[in-house]
C-alpha cells in the first residue's frame, strides 16, 4: 500500500484537531484507579529518565559532596520527604502507596542515578509524579546536601536515621500539633535544645538577639531569605509564634568557643575583621558586627561554625542572601572577598568570643 505524501501531510495536520476533540469530549480517563497502560507507564518512566540524563549534563558536580551537611538535611527529609518515600523504620504512607505514579522507596533505588541526576531532580522535581521541585532555587548548596543524605540512606539504620532526622527533641506533649512545644520541638531538630546547633552546616542561635531571630524568621516564611531547609518551618511556626521562639533561643546561654586552627589563617581573618580590606573595599566586620551597642539587626558572628559562615559569606557574594532590611549592606561588603579571605574570616570568627565594645571601627 502506498501512502504518498500528500496524505500523510494531511492526516498529520487534521491529528492535533482529533486529540483536541477526543480530550473535549472527556474520551481520556484522567482517573488514577484503572492505572497507566503498560505502554503509558514505560513511555513516561522513559522520558523522564531520558529527560533527567540529559539535563544533568549541565549539572556541576562539586568535588566531594557536602556531607558535613547531612544532617539539616535528614531533617528536611524527615518533614517533606519521608510520607511519600519512606524512611528506616518508617514506611511509606498509604495514601502515597496509591499514587499514580508510586513514590518509589528511595533506599532501593539510589544507585541507579548519578550525584547530578540526583541533583537534577531533588532540585527541579518531576512532572507529573507529585514530585515537587526544591522549595527555593538559590540554594544548590542545600540540594547538595539532601544529595548527600540521599546517598547515605540505603545503608542507614533506623537509630541513626532518627538521631539524624529528629536529635533529642523538646518533646511535646501528644496533643501539641500546632503549639509552641511542637514548634520548639521542630527547631530543635536542628538547632538543638541548647541552641548550639547539631552540625557545622547549623548556626548557633543561643544568645543572639531576638530582634534579629525574629526578623529572620519572617523573612524565612516571606521568601525574602532563600532557603528551602527553613522556610518551611518557619511559615509552619506561623507568625504567631516567631516571637517566643526568638525569645527563646535569644535567652539561652551562648557557647564560649575555644581557640585553635591555623594560627596565619587565623590571624589573616582577625586583621580583615578589625581593618578591613581597603583596596578591594571591604569595610572591617567588626565595625558592625563586632561592638555591644550595634543594632539588634547586626547578628553575632562569634562563635558561629566555620562552615557556616563559609556558606553565609559565599551567599553574599553570589547576590544570593537576603534577610533583615540591612542585608544588602552584607551583600556590598561581601563583593570584594577572595576565597582565601572567606576562609580566614570563617576561622577568625569561629573561634572569637562575644562582641568586643571596643572593637575597631
Amino acid at each position: 500500500m502506498h501512502i504518498s505524501w500528500k496524505k500523510l501531510a494531511i492526516a498529520l495536520a487534521i491529528l492535533p484537531f482529533v486529540v483536541v476533540l477526543a480530550a473535549w469530549i472527556g474520551f481520556f480517563n484522567v482517573g488514577a484507579s484503572s492505572g497507566h497502560w503498560k505502554i503509558t507507564e514505560w513511555f513516561l518512566h522513559f522520558a523522564m529518565r531520558s529527560a533527567v540524563r540529559t539535563y544533568a549534563l549541565a549539572v556541576d558536580v562539586p568535588g566531594a559532596l557536602p556531607r558535613h551537611a547531612v544532617q539539616p538535611a535528614a531533617g528536611h527529609f524527615a518533614r517533606g520527604c519521608a510520607i511519600c518515600h519512606g524512611a528506616p523504620g518508617e514506611p511509606r504512607s498509604p495514601v502515597a502507596m496509591r499514587m499514580l505514579p508510586q513514590p518509589p522507596d528511595l533506599a532501593g533505588i539510589i544507585g541507579e542515578w548519578s550525584d547530578a541526576e540526583l541533583f537534577r531532580i531533588v532540585k527541579h522535581g518531576v512532572r507529573f509524579t507529585g514530585m515537587p521541585a526544591w522549595p527555593t532555587q538559590d540554594r544548590d548548596d542545600e540540594v547538595w546536601a539532601m544529595v548527600a543524605f540521599l546517598r547515605e540512606l540505603p545503608s542507614m539504620d533506623e537509630a541513626t536515621y532518627r538521631d539524624l532526622a529528629y536529635g533529642e527533641r523538646l518533646t511535646p506533649p501528644a496533643d501539641a500539633a500546632g503549639t509552641l512545644p511542637q514548634a520548639l520541638a521542630d527547631c530543635a531538630r536542628c538547632h538543638g535544645k541548647d541552641g548550639l546547633g547539631r552540625g557545622p552546616a547549623i548556626p548557633v542561635l543561643a544568645g543572639q538577639s531576638e530582634a534579629y531571630l525574629l526578623e529572620s524568621l519572617r523573612a524565612y516564611a516571606e521568601e525574602g531569605r532563600a532557603s528551602g531547609l527553613m522556610s518551611l518551618p518557619a511559615t509552619e511556626a506561623g507568625p504567631q509564634f516567631w516571637p517566643d521562639l526568638a525569645k527563646h533561643f535569644a535567652a539561652l546561654p551562648a557557647m564560649h568557643p575555644g581557640g585553635g586552627g591555623e594560627p596565619a589563617l587565623v590571624w589573616r581573618g582577625k586583621e580583615i575583621a578589625e581593618r578591613g580590606v581597603k583596596d578591594a573595599n571591604v569595610p572591617a566586620c567588626l565595625g558592625c558586627h563586632g561592638r555591644q551597642d550595634r543594632s539588634p539587626l547586626y547578628p553575632s558572628i562569634a562563635g558561629q561554625p566555620a562552615r557556616y559562615i563559609e556558606a553565609q559569606l559565599g551567599l553574599f557574594r553570589a547576590g544570593k542572601r537576603g534577610g533583615t532590611r540591612f542585608g544588602h549592606l552584607m551583600a556590598n561588603a561581601a563583593k570584594g572577598l577572595t576565597d582565601d579571605d572567606v576562609r580566614a574570616l570563617a576561622a577568625y570568627f569561629s573561634r572569637s568570643a562575644a562582641p568586643s565594645a571596643t572593637a575597631t571601627r
